[in-house]
């Protein structure tokens, strides 16, 4: 069975689609599965991370790393899932015809909001062109501080825009950076507590998902 594609999108930077994926990533890989990750981001940051993980863990036949062209996304990861069971496209912080190679041959777009305005609007054209490609997407609430008035309208605001918003909201944690850094995930750095336990269930929404 071929594997499935997830590509992890956004307009604006610093929306956190880098740590999505590669926790996503790990959660995954612990479940037993085999991960590719493409990265189409010139900024180069999971690839920093993958460098790191291979430094301190050495090479892993079931998590690989390749780099492509924005183009060359839906090439590389056709080529990918037929040696993978999940593999995780992360695509630069821009908006435009370029990203559809990506968003068209993905089985899910995760679509990272910060909790603010700013961010929301800026997701605005991500979620046009993945209804123009046609592709299933999940808004996940990235970097929130959970309870406060803002995150419930941001998430009110996404829901009105058409889009489905999963229902863990990932916080603003200092392990997310810190562990981004040492090319881990979450999951690695501790056996318990509140990002573990966002990793967990935002993975569970990804496969309940992708049915």
């Amino acid at each position: 069975m071929a594997g499935r594609i997830i590509t992890v999108a956004q307009q604006k930077g610093g929306s956190g689609k880098t740590t999505l994926a590669v926790n996503l990533a790990v959660n995954l890989h612990a479940r037993g599965h085999s991960v590719a990750l493409v990265d189409t981001d010139p900024q180069g940051s999971m690839g920093r991370w993958f460098m790191e993980r291979v430094a301190g863990q050495g090479e892993d036949e079931a998590m690989d790393f390749s780099t492509s062209s924005a183009w060359g996304a839906s090439y590389e990861s056709e080529k990918l899932k037929k040696r993978f069971d999940f593999v995780i496209i992360d695509t630069p912080p821009k908006i435009d015809s370029d990203l559809r190679p990506a968003l068209r041959v993905a089985d899910l777009v995760l679509v990272p909001v910060a909790t603010s305005h700013v961010d929301l609007w800026a997701t605005e054209g991500v979620l046009d062109l993945a209804r123009r490609e046609k592709s299933d997407v999940l808004v996940v609430l990235n970097r929130t501080r959970p309870h406060t008035r803002l995150a419930v309208e941001v998430a009110q605001k996404a829901t009105e825009l058409g889009a489905a918003v999963a229902e863990t909201q990932v916080a603003n944690r200092v392990t997310y950076a810190e562990t981004l850094g040492q090319g881990l995930g979450v999951i690695e750095r501790a056996r318990s507590g509140p990002a573990v336990d966002e990793m967990a269930a935002l993975t569970e929404e990804v496969l309940d998902r992708l049915g």
